[in-house]
């Protein structure tokens, strides 16, 4: 079967319209005796006289409420942008009800973000964006070439109210600096364009967790750096957690400006994520001025900073040729409040105190931190460091100097040096 057939028949039609692209490509698929689309069946479906399905590197994961795909799949092809196009990258998604319906998702990815290495994927898991360095030739179509080898892969997470998009400058550099590697920003559950995928509750830690477990389990990636901030550093070592244990390979962890257990507010007078989620819960859901919602922050006691942060979650709600001016939040503030609530109480000592073997867990503290560390986490932490190098594993501790909470933010250079050497040495 020439399957390179069907990329070039999707190429010379795209100009044809939506409609009759979707004709020919079903029409080529049935006249060639191919049960929709069967050479995607590398990705998981299984099909007649095909090969093996394919078996991703975290099947060690317990991700049992995950099926495999059914053997007749439908194809769902994203909308073509308006320029040239090219066939990119191959995504598998699910849809909510994935327990009855299964989808093939094809993403017909513009030239110009392809050349940017920086590309937001279809996903009925989670939101994400892809960010690769220059040198990085890997894709999803690597199961079709496995001569390809898979580069190694960092994940980054966002903190409560916060969005993938906080990590964006900052990834972007590392991909300049470690050209060989790939980075992977997260839109977390209720959060960013992640809130329109409605998802059962409980809305916890280790759902958030389970859920970005699920998303690296589809991309079928092994990553090799876990990065947290504030929440996002809960929801990492709940991964680690989650995990079959060993992981397939040395994984290093980063959990930063967070504890394992208890969360102690900060001073008087700082920024407090509970009360600042209760006091939007009060705002209007629809909202006429980012000004006035800046205004209203700082008159509640909340820092410049924060309120001018809060409202980047604020979008348009009309076209952009519309002369109203009128904004909604993209978050899930109902959600969102349950799993701050978790992030209070969830308590992963456990896991720092007995890691399996190849996990290396950085904590980084923010010197002026928000949320005060006592003095019982650091003793903490440094009685584990001892005992992790005994079992194969590794704990440290470090401290960024010159920075709040928002550790990406008010030290970029600092945090970049200290993360940096976790990409160092590392091999495809």
């Amino acid at each position: 079967m020439n399957y390179y057939k069907l990329v070039e028949i999707l190429i010379r039609h795209v100009s044809a319209g939506w409609a009759e692209l979707s004709r020919l490509l079903f029409s080529w698929s049935f006249r060639h005796s191919c049960p929709t689309m069967s050479f995607l069946s590398n990705f998981t479906a299984s099909f007649p006289g095909e090969r093996p399905p394919f078996i991703p590197p975290y099947s060690q994961f317990n991700l049992h409420s995950l099926p495999p795909i059914s053997s007749r799949p439908t194809i769902r092809i994203s909308p073509p942008f308006q320029d040239t196009f090219r066939v990119s990258q191959i995504g598998v998604g699910r849809s909510s009800r994935y327990s009855r319906k299964r989808s093939v998702c094809m993403a017909l990815i513009n030239e110009r973000l392809g050349r940017d290495r920086d590309i937001a994927y279809p996903s009925s898991i989670l939101a994400y964006e892809l960010v690769q360095g220059k040198l990085v030739k890997w894709s999803s179509m690597v199961v079709l070439n496995r001569s390809i080898p898979e580069p190694p892969t960092a994940v980054l997470l966002h903190g409560i109210l916060g969005s993938r998009k906080n990590w964006g400058s900052f990834v972007r550099r590392l991909a300049q600096e470690f050209p060989t590697w790939q980075f992977v920003l997260v839109d977390l559950r209720c959060h960013g364009d992640s809130a329109s995928i409605k998802k059962r509750g409980p809305h916890t830690v280790a759902s958030t967790a389970l859920d970005v477990l699920k998303l690296i389990a589809q991309l079928r990636i092994t990553p090799r750096v876990l990065i947290g901030h504030s929440f996002g550093g809960k929801v990492v070592l709940s991964m680690v957690e989650q995990a079959a244990k060993p992981l397939p390979r040395p994984v290093r962890v980063w959990v930063l400006d967070a504890t394992p257990g208890k969360v102690r507010a900060g001073q008087d007078g700082e920024d407090h994520p509970g009360k600042l989620i209760s006091f939007l819960r009060k705002l209007p859901k629809e909202v006429s001025s980012k000004r006035d919602i800046v205004n209203a922050l700082i008159q509640e006691g909340f820092s410049k900073d924060v309120a001018q942060w809060v409202v980047t979650n604020l979008r348009p709600t009309g076209a952009a040729s519309s002369s109203s001016s009128s904004f909604s939040w993209v978050f899930d503030l109902e959600g969102i409040s349950e799993m701050y609530e978790s992030y209070e109480e969830t308590n992963l000592w456990k896991v720092v105190e007995n890691l399996p073997r190849g996990v290396h867990v950085n904590f980084l503290k923010a010197e002026r931190s928000l949320h005060r560390w006592a003095l019982e986490d650091l003793q903490r932490i440094h009685a584990a460091e001892e005992s992790a190098a005994d079992e194969g594993g590794g704990v440290e501790m470090h401290v960024l100097e010159d920075a709040g909470h928002w550790v990406h933010a008010d030290n970029p250079d600092g945090l970049f040096r200290i993360l940096s050497f976790s990409f160092k040495g590392v091999k495809a």
